[in-house]
């Protein structure tokens, strides 16, 4: 099972690595069927499964779109599916083998099921095309990040028996254009695109390398989708870039519009349409766009700002441009201009040439920001980065796994004392949904991205309607509440 990050991804397996908080947000491996209908206008389907982060469930919404236009239909299984793809992610290395397990898996279905074609999209699609399209011959197609919109002729060339290869990476592409098709959706929340690629050259991280350069997408595409989705019925919508606040488009009449004003363009739409956005380099995100959060309470009270290490040695190795100094200050005026803000974090154990000194500085800024949760993994030396060709991954597996157990533990302790802290409190909640342990209770978040469970009543609700609830219990990863009578 694989959890969800922004900058990268962690393998659920051989210990409670989170606080179980990031459960509830996990989706990684699952299949999503396109529409509910899935109606094909020429007699064929497709299944899809993504893994990795929220960019790359995004971009399966796109995927679907432009197959919908070739006609294909969406089924959730994939011996029904005539075209088979996974959308892959590069962040560690045990991803790779899952990847290529359900490619094997799928080659069986492929035998059985004459025609099939079987796709790779995303991450994974530059550096492994030649080993899995040639010499393991596990797919048909390999298609990268920016190179959707060749799927059908990619498609046409299989059917051929021709390579299907498309890798290329570009410095226009954003998909601004395209309507993506909700993938299983609630019919609630919603990703929305707003930024492709990165400029930063974090040594740690492959996206710069497999996703390219950062370019923004047209700001009035971005409001005119946000505005759609809310006359859908759709209540709350997270803006996605790899660093969402370096986001900056140019119109070719105008003033250049920053990630602060994108943020209260789309606030304006309506003061019932939620906005949610990640994920924020702490180098980038302004006062600016804290002040436009203090202004618009539709702009959720929640900020994702990976910290990765609290050691300035370490962050000097990892190019992360700021000292720790410099991250507790961000983070004091966060909470300087909204006092009510979360705050949520990355956190990397056992990064090249980490010493215990440098470990003990992580918990200490831990303790200083109090993070109400974190995405916690071990390094993994990931080809082609930036640490790769410089350094030597050089602390111990068994010295890793116990830094990141003293990390989680302590997360496990701090968002149990930031939940214990919101008992008696009164918030108000967007209903996602049922809960999952229990039909009888609704399930939804509260401002500050906590799950928040509270007993159905009487009263006629449905998921994408707002209530109040007063917190009675928690665990570090759950609020429980009852309904408050307005």
């Amino acid at each position: 099972m694989y959890i969800c990050l922004p900058d990268f991804m962690i393998e659920l397996k051989d210990i409670n690595y989170l606080s179980t908080k990031m459960l509830d947000e996990s989706r990684q491996g699952e299949a999503f069927a396109g529409t509910a209908e899935g109606k094909s206008n020429n007699g064929k389907y497709f299944y899809i499964e993504s893994y990795g982060c929220q960019m790359n469930f995004s971009d399966s919404e796109i995927v679907a779109s432009i197959l919908h236009s070739e006609g294909y239909g969406a089924t959730r299984q994939p011996e029904e599916a005539d075209l088979i793809l996974i959308n892959t992610c590069s962040i560690r290395e045990k991803a790779e083998q899952t990847i290529r397990n359900r490619l094997k898996e799928f080659r069986h279905v492929k035998e059985r099921k004459k025609g099939t074609l079987i796709g790779v999209l995303g991450c994974m699609a530059e550096r492994l095309k030649s080993k899995w399209l040639e010499e393991e011959q596990l797919v048909d197609i390999v298609v990268g990040p920016d190179a959707y919109r060749s799927l059908p002729l990619l498609i046409r060339q299989a059917d051929d028996g021709r390579k299907a290869v498309n890798v290329l990476l570009s410095r226009e592409e954003t998909y601004a254009d395209i309507a993506p098709v909700r993938l299983d959706s609630n019919g609630v929340t919603a990703f929305v695109s707003i930024m492709r690629g990165c400029n930063n050259m974090c040594t740690f991280c492959v996206v710069p390398f497999t996703r390219g350069r950062e370019r923004s997408r047209d700001a009035e595409s971005i409001v005119a989708e946000c505005t759609s989705l809310f006359e859908q019925g759709f209540r709350e919508v997270t803006l996605l870039g790899q660093n969402v606040d370096s986001y900056y488009y140019v119109p070719p009449q105008g003033e250049p519009v920053t990630f602060a004003r994108l943020l209260e363009k789309v606030a304006q739409i309506s003061p019932l349409l939620r906005i949610r956005f990640s994920t924020s380099h702490p180098k980038d995100i302004t006062d600016e766009v804290l002040w436009v959060m203090a202004r618009y309470p539709n702009i959720c009270r929640y900020i994702h700002l990976p910290v990765q290490s609290g050691s300035n040695r370490i962050l000097q190795l990892m190019n992360r441009t700021y000292t720790r100094e410099w991250y507790k200050a961000k983070v004091d005026k966060i909470r300087e201009i909204l006092p009510d803000c979360g705050i949520s974090s990355d956190i990397i154990a056992g990064f090249c040439t980490e010493q215990e000194i440098d470990h003990q500085d992580t918990l200490d800024i831990m303790k200083y920001c109090r993070f109400d949760m974190s995405y916690m993994f071990m390094y993994s030396e990931r080809p082609g980065t930036l640490a790769q060709r410089r350094y030597k991954d050089d602390v111990l597996p068994e010295v890793k796994k116990r830094r990141l157990t003293e990390i989680v533990n302590l997360q496990n302790r701090l968002s149990l004392e930031s939940n214990r802290k919101d008992i008696g409190k009164i918030f108000e909640v967007l209903i996602e949904g049922n809960s999952k342990r229990s039909d009888a209770d609704w399930m939804g978040r509260n401002s500050q991205n906590k799950v928040v469970i509270f007993p159905k009543n009487e009263k006629k609700l449905k998921p994408g309607d707002y209530v109040n609830v007063k917190i009675h219990d928690s665990t570090q990863a759950t609020l429980f509440g009852e309904l408050v009578n307005e």
